[in-house]
């Protein structure tokens, strides 16, 4: 993201909830990221696995469509 508190003050609301949904979004991502490979996941069926390896990828490129949209804000 590289934005500090200082430059999120200067940012109009809808910017602000781009932040913060950017911000949940990875916290996800981390979470799935984790299971991914886990107990939990090892005993699922492959097609479950490849559902969950194409939500974290999708997931990422739409954490990385927020970064962009944020970077833009500057």
């Amino acid at each position: 993201m590289g934005k500090g508190w200082q430059d999120c003050v200067l940012m109009k609301e809808h910017q602000l909830r781009v932040v913060t949904e950017k911000s949940e979004l990875d916290v996800k991502r981390g979470k799935l990221t984790v299971f991914i490979g886990g107990d939990v996941w090892r005993g699922l069926d492959e097609l479950e696995q490849s559902r969950l390896n194409r939500q974290l990828e999708a997931m990422t490129l739409y954490s990385n469509i927020l970064g962009d949209r944020i970077a833009a804000f500057a």
